[in-house]
């Protein structure tokens, strides 16, 4: 298992933890402070496992410039009249990066209709409404356990379509290995 893999697991793990610890607090000050960090790791997360599925896909022999561009988030442009990457940061929103990888390894496209996807899109805007403040955001454990299932879920889905096989922390759900 390769390092980013081993540090996106102990980030969902630590977010769910985060969760538990936001639903025993006693104070309403603490609770705040563990759904924040609940939502921020958790989303930290969910793009660390993304990162790692993309530098397992950039393995692969059979993939044109633009494709490696977005699974690298590297910038290209056109060269002597061809298509070349350069040593640039190229970002790509990340459910985008997430329905490229679905489609194109999976052969399939990822089905945005469903509870999952709805949970995930709404978690990243509550993310970057608590990392771009333009107003006061105050989270509730309903919102960011939904956010956690979401990110679950979309993460089921990439293993399905990828591996065949569900993602490893499926079966625990909200429960996290972590005790601190």
């Amino acid at each position: 298992m390769a390092q980013i893999d081993r540090f996106a697991i102990t980030l969902f793990e630590e977010a769910k933890r985060f969760l538990e610890k936001a639903k025993s607090e006693a104070t309403e000050e603490g609770k705040i402070a563990y759904l924040n960090a609940t939502l921020l790791i958790g989303v930290c997360a969910l793009e660390a496992h993304v990162n790692a599925i993309a530098d397992e896909m950039l393995m692969r022999e059979d993939l044109n410039v633009l494709e490696r561009s977005i699974l690298s988030e590297t910038e290209y442009e056109l060269q002597n009249g061809e298509f070349v990457l350069r040593n640039r940061l190229k970002m790509y929103r990340l459910l985008e990066r997430v329905q490229f990888i679905h489609r194109r390894f999976g052969n399939t496209p990822l089905d945005t209709t469903t509870e999952w996807w709805t949970q995930v899109d709404s978690a990243l805007r509550k993310r970057n409404a608590l990392v771009h403040p333009k107003d006061s955001l105050v989270l509730s454990e309903e919102m960011v356990e939904d956010a956690l299932r979401g990110i679950l879920g979309i993460l089921d889905a990439l293993y399905i379509a990828l591996y065949k096989t569900h993602y490893p922390a499926l079966g625990r759900q909200m429960d996290s290995i972590m005790t601190f």
